[in-house]
């Protein structure tokens, strides 16, 4: 049955559509783009598992809620309004975790200086401040196996995953996953900004305080219950509202 049949269900992927766009013109903004590379996916509604990613050879400021493509878990496009097919290497990594996680509603993943820097580092990321103590005992890792085209590759990577939010795929970059397009942005923002405060830290050489496990055990679980209560509609999510007004400011095609 078509979305036009249920408005609402017609309303949720079109919201989606929107603040994946917007996602995409965010990570631009923020320099947390690789040219054409790297991709956030979005799941849409429906007993289908489709979800919208990039079209291979636009760069992140030319992504629209227009032109996205819509796959489905097999890799098949199902619909791709400007002609350019997907990435293969992202479809593996994608469709593997939204295969796994059904609160996996956006899967977001980087390449920038920082994080790449930190995923060749054997200790990782380390919590060493309140942007990175959030991820304490949230945080996976995956080894690199070479660029991500062997679909054998998906089951060693959700295994690696687990039910964490957060993944560093070492020498290679950063995955977040979010219940919504807004908080797999949100900690991919806060997940960049602790890999640059670590190589700060390190490049100063001084001698570093380094907080208890209990200290960034519990200021995770502050950070959990905070975006708990935004993905379950008890707080509204004003920083989200915040990055979408700049965007209208100087992106406002985004939502075409």
């Amino acid at each position: 049955m078509s979305s036009s049949a249920h408005p609402q269900a017609g309303e949720a992927a079109q919201r989606i559509r929107v603040d994946l766009a917007a996602a995409y013109r965010l990570i631009h903004r923020l320099g947390l783009d690789d040219s054409i590379y790297t991709h956030i996916s979005a799941r849409l509604p429906g007993p289908e598992h489709h979800f919208l990613i990039n079209p291979y050879g636009l760069r992140f400021e030319e992504v629209k809620a227009g032109n996205l493509v819509t796959v489905d878990l097999d890799g098949r496009v199902v619909d791709d309004p400007c002609g350019l097919g997907i990435n293969p290497a992202g479809f593996t990594i994608h469709s593997a975790v939204h295969a796994a996680r059904e609160d996996a509603l956006c899967v977001l993943h980087t390449h920038t200086v920082a994080g790449v820097a930190v995923s060749c580092q054997e200790e990782g990321l380390l919590p060493l401040n309140q942007w990175s103590m959030q991820f304490a005992g949230r945080l996976a890792y995956h080894d690199y196996e070479g660029i991500a085209l062997d679909l054998d590759e998906r089951q060693r990577l959700v295994a690696d995953l687990g039910d964490k939010p957060v993944m560093v795929l070492r020498n290679h970059g950063m995955l977040t996953c979010g219940r919504s397009v807004a908080e797999a942005f949100k900690l991919m923002h806060n997940l960049e900004r602790s890999c640059r405060a670590q190589l700060a830290l390190q490049a100063a050489g001084a001698p570093l305080i380094r907080p208890s496990a209990a200290v960034a055990a519990k200021t995770a679980g502050q950070y959990t219950s905070f975006y708990d209560k935004m993905e379950t509609g008890r707080l509204p999510d004003p920083e989200w509202d915040a990055f979408k007004r700049m965007l209208e400011r100087s992106d406002p095609d985004y939502r075409e």
